[in-house]
């Protein structure tokens, strides 16, 4: 490989920057060349709507990909929950580094837990998977709680609870993290409360396939751990024909004996946005070897759920 600077395709907003140059310095250690980040406006990242109106999957994806394929960039980072769970011929996740934490965690009013919110408190996502856990925990633990869905970046959030607008917001604990503000946060959702997103946690490093050299090089930052646990979530997601905005949460974890792997478990939720009627499900098995396998069990946990109504449960079906 030549030392020509690498081109780094990302979206503008500080968590993108933070994550894509993280990616950016791990790439030049591997490559031994300079990496320059390219900064591209997504519709995500310019609309207002909610994302549940505009589509959800792919909104910060597609400007991303446009680049590749037009060789503006030589490879982009994602947030892997925003992936299309279909993967274009012409482009190769190269690397699935190792996750940050996946859970859901709140920053609320006065450093307040979530389950010491006063009745009646106003919690802000604009994810309808969080909305339909948040109101089914609430709803069987006898809590009084309203979510409001919000949009925008962790700054506007966080603000809508800091001017007293709301008590609390859910956001994404990989999210703080990356851009260094993980001491904001007054509670973790465990993932027994809140299942997060299918992939949430993970990054996906993309570039075009034709790009042997490029390939080989991104994948040194593979966690296969990571990718086989991704990899299944993904799968149950698409079996369920759901978007990104599908009230779908799923995790596969690794359940180690000491210092060896010895089984994956996959959880599922899907749910309607007011908490009333929930499926969860969950299968424990070897860890899967192949990306196929891993494929098969998320396949099958998703036939399960819809075999118990799950399909009913996600309001209109992506199409």
């Amino acid at each position: 490989m030549t030392d020509k600077t690498l081109r780094l395709g990302t979206r503008r907003s500080r968590l993108a920057m933070a994550q894509s140059g993280q990616v950016a310095e791990a790439v030049s250690r591997v490559t031994g060349r300079p990496v320059e980040l390219v900064e591209i406006t997504t519709y995500g990242d310019t609309s207002r709507e909610q994302l549940a109106q505009i589509g959800g999957t792919g909104v910060f994806v597609t400007a991303l990909r446009d680049a590749l394929l037009k060789g503006e960039v030589d490879f982009a980072v994602h947030s892997l929950k925003d992936l299309p769970t279909t993967q274009p011929d012409d482009l190769v996740v190269a690397a699935v580094p190792v996750r940050e934490d996946p859970r859901d965690v709140i920053v609320a009013r006065d450093a307040l837990k979530f389950t010491d919110l006063p009745s009646g408190a106003r919690i802000g996502t604009g994810s309808p998977r969080r909305m339909a856990q948040l109101n089914a925990y609430a709803r069987s633990h006898g809590l009084d709680i309203a979510t409001v869905p919000i949009r925008g970046n962790v700054d506007t959030r966080i603000g809508f609870v800091r001017s007293g607008e709301l008590d609390a917001v859910v956001l994404a604990a990989a999210g703080l993290n990356r851009i260094g503000r993980g001491d904001e946060v007054t509670d973790f959702l465990s993932v027994d409360t809140v299942l997060p997103a299918p992939g949430q946690g993970a990054l996906a490093i993309e570039c075009t396939a034709d790009n042997a050299d490029l390939v080989a090089a991104l994948a040194e930052l593979d966690d296969p751990f990571t990718r086989i646990a991704v990899t299944a979530e993904r799968s149950l997601l698409a079996a369920l024909e759901a978007g990104c905005s599908a009230p779908v949460g799923a995790l596969a974890d690794l359940l180690a004996d000491g210092q060896i792997v010895k089984e994956m478990r996959l959880r599922a939720v899907v749910g309607t946005t007011d908490g009333t009627r929930m499926v969860q499900l969950s299968t424990t098995g070897p860890v899967p070897e192949t990306h196929d396998g891993a494929m098969a069990l998320g396949r099958e946990l998703a036939a399960e759920m819809l075999a118990q109504g799950a399909a009913g449960l996600m309001g209109e079906r992506a199409q």
